[in-house]
């Protein structure tokens, strides 16, 4: 009998308010959701909260901290970055560092816009970029705290990573953000 892979599980999470400015766009699982007179949310790169609840996930089940440590909101670098590309840019990381995608979870909770409707193309994004199978689900907070008013979207992530047997590098970015 072979022994069982490596496993590890990683945890994701991110919030975001929700913008002021009308023209920013709503990006979501990669996908611009447009209607229901919502804005964007506010932040440092497109601000997509289920792209980054899910790099944070990779990270954490590869052991190697937070989006914040490779990518921080302080760094000119990342202003306006598509989140798709920052989680490819993970996936990198994770990969350097022996570990590979198995799948992914999320759930997407917000108020507004309704995103039933967006969720299978949203999945299609993520697993893409994750490259292995990801599962969105959205839901509603049910008018409780700051989500349950409308002022931003929360997406909480869950990733499994395998050992691939071989470790390149510490999974560290240079100044560019290059992996």
């Amino acid at each position: 009998m072979s022994p069982a892979p490596a496993l590890r599980i990683g945890q994701g999470y991110d919030i975001h308010a929700f913008s002021e400015d009308p023209d920013r766009p709503l990006v979501l699982g990669g996908v611009v959701i447009s209607g229901d007179g919502v804005a964007g949310l506010v932040g440092h790169s497109d601000a997509d909260a289920v792209s980054h609840a899910i790099a944070d996930a990779v990270l954490g089940a590869a052991g190697l901290g937070d989006l914040g440590r490779h990518m921080p909101d302080t760094d000119p670098a990342w202003a306006g970055a598509d989140s798709l590309d920052i989680l490819r840019r993970v996936v990198a990381l994770a990969l350097r560092a022996g570990w590979v995608p198995v799948n992914a979870d999320c759930t997407v909770v917000a108020e507004r816009p309704r995103l039933a409707p967006h969720v299978d193309l949203m999945a299609a994004n993520l697993t893409e970029a994750l490259g292995a199978p990801v599962n969105v689900k959205a839901t509603r907070a049910e008018g409780l705290g700051a989500v349950g008013r409308a002022e931003g979207i929360a997406c909480t992530a869950v990733v499994l990573l395998a050992d691939t047997g071989s470790t390149d590098v510490t999974g560290s970015t240079d100044a560019n953000g290059e992996v």
